[in-house]
Formats: C-alpha cells, structure tokens, sequence
C-alpha cells in the first residue's frame, strides 16, 4: 500500500513504537526516520533497517533529502512533549516550525499527512473532551499544539486534494518509553516507584481520573487516520477514564506486591480532576476502537519486559 513513508519523531515513544509496527505490516515499504536526538533513544529504533535523517526539523533541507522522490505517507511526531518546559520560544518553534516545514515542502505532492496533536490543547476543564470545543491552552506546549491544528486546517483549505489528520493523544503509557524520565507515564513512575522498594505516591484520595491509553491502541489509530477519506482532527485516548488508585492496584497485581499508596498533598492550584476522550468523531470516521483495558494495557506492558 505504501512504498516511502517518513516518520520524524521515530526515535522517541509512540515514534518508536509506530516505526516498528510500521515495519512489521509493510515490509516492503522504505521507512525513513526524521529525528534530532534531543528527547528520544537509539534504542528504541533497535532492530530498525530503514534510513535515519538526524537533523533539526525546523531547519532541514527538506529538498535534499526527498527532493525527486514520492513520498506517501508522514506521519509527524516530532515534537518537545516535556509539558515542563516552560521555554516559550523553544516550545513554539521547536512544534510549530517544524510542522510548517513539512507543510510548505509537501503541498501539491499528494503526500497524506497525520500528526500528533494533545489532548492539552483542552486546557484544564474538567470532563468529557470533545473535538468540537474551543481550545484552552494553559502552557506553551499546549499553546503550540493549537498552532499546529490552526496551520492543518489553513492548509487542508489551500490544498483539498490532499489528506491531513490531526490526533490529540491523552495519556499515553507502554514499551520505550522510560527515555522521556520525568515526563514518562505515571504507570511508569509509580511501577518504577514500587520496583525500588517505595510505596507509590500519588495526590491525595487517589481518585482522579485520566485518559490512560496503551500504546498499541494509539499506533491502531495512527495507522488508521493515514486512510482518512477527509482531512479532520480526532481524539485519540481509551474513552474509559480510569484513577490512579486503579493503577496502583494493578501494579501490585502484575508485580505480586501489596504496597498501599502514600497520598501527598496536591500542589497544583489547577488540576485536571477528569479527562476523558470522547471517540464519537473518531471511531465514525477512522473506525478506531480501543482493544486495550487498563488491565490489558498493564498486563501486555509488564509481559514486555519494558515496565522496570
């Protein structure tokens, strides 16, 4: 089905994890990796036999590379996802340049187009997340996503003959990604936390609910937007918020330990109580639907060797 498809952000979590699925369903297919190194792991790319462009996307020579060649598929996940990184002008234009770049160079191309957006673009709202609502950005990171979705949208005006699917991930979690540190999933942490012989900690009663979604699934729904009959942007988490209590009860079940967690005070002023990702939009138009429980996700994460 595809015979090029490039791939910037591979070398970084849900990159990885779609390079390797990508390889897996196209063998046949040339597979390119764009990726600067700064936040993402050779070693998640172990086993990888496709090209790897390292380089500073806002900046690449776009010509150089695929100038003369079709290209078939991007699929852009580069991006600084440290929601920590207060920086505004690296944030800005490190997400919205590059994206711009790859914009311009493969307009009139028929290249399709998917892209990471966030699930931070809704701001700090509680509840159901649906496409239509008026983003509320309340950090730079979030801020530079929106960017990215209002230049998606400007260009699948100016360019109708040619697909481009933004997906706004929640709370993603699984294998490769324990390069990110701090910025890793909690399931990570508090697993990380409990392998050291630590009582997990979370915010005080534990009953906070998130958006987690596994990995395979977000690949699924990648994979699938590249079939998009239409531009559009989607949702793209589990649809079944669950707490942190819950996660800390499955990581004693696969880890066959018993720790209580240790509840600490919340110092954050504004806490998102409640995300959930509505699939309506999603599920009708990209036939996405989540296999993967935050029991199974947990189960497959731990049987990977991955959840140290």
């Amino acid at each position: 089905m595809y015979k090029h498809v490039v791939i910037t952000g591979g070398a970084g979590f849900v990159g990885s994890n779609l390079v390797h699925e990508m390889a897996k369903r196209y063998p046949e297919a040339e597979l390119t990796v764009v990726d600067d190194f700064r936040s993402g792991s050779f070693k998640n790319l172990e086993g990888f036999k496709g090209d790897v462009i390292a380089g500073d996307l806002t900046q690449l020579d776009l010509k150089h590379y695929f100038g003369g060649r079709k290209v078939d598929l991007v699929f852009h996940l580069a991006s600084i996802t440290d929601t920590t990184d207060h920086d505004q002008l690296r944030q800005v234009r490190d997400n919205v340049e590059s994206w711009r770049n790859l914009l311009d160079y493969f307009a009139g191309r028929k290249t399709r187009l998917v892209y990471a957006s966030s699930a931070a673009t809704y701001g700090i709202a509680a509840g159901v997340n649906k496409v239509d609502q008026e983003p509320k950005p309340a950090n730079v990171y979030a801020f530079s996503k929106v960017q990215l979705d209002n230049l998606a949208r400007r260009w699948a005006r100016e360019n109708p003959s040619q697909i481009v699917v933004g997906l706004r991930y929640f709370n993603v979690y699984g294998p490769r990604e324990a390069h990110k540190g701090p910025a890793s999933s909690m399931i990570l942490q508090l697993a990380q936390q409990i392998r050291r012989g630590q009582a997990p900690r979370i915010f005080r009663n534990g009953e906070q609910i998130r958006d987690f979604v596994y990995v395979k699934d977000i690949v699924t729904c990648t994979i699938l937007a590249a079939r998009a009959r239409t531009s559009g942007i989607y949702n793209a988490g589990s649809g079944v918020p669950r707490s942190f209590n819950d996660i800390v009860a499955n990581l004693n079940r696969v880890l066959n330990t018993q720790w209580q967690p240790e509840y600490i005070d919340n110092p954050h002023a504004h806490y998102q109580p409640h995300t959930e990702a509505d699939l309506t939009q999603t599920t009708r138009a990209l036939r996405y639907t989540p296999k993967f429980t935050l029991e199974k996700g947990i189960d497959d994460y731990a049987a990977s060797g991955f959840l140290v």
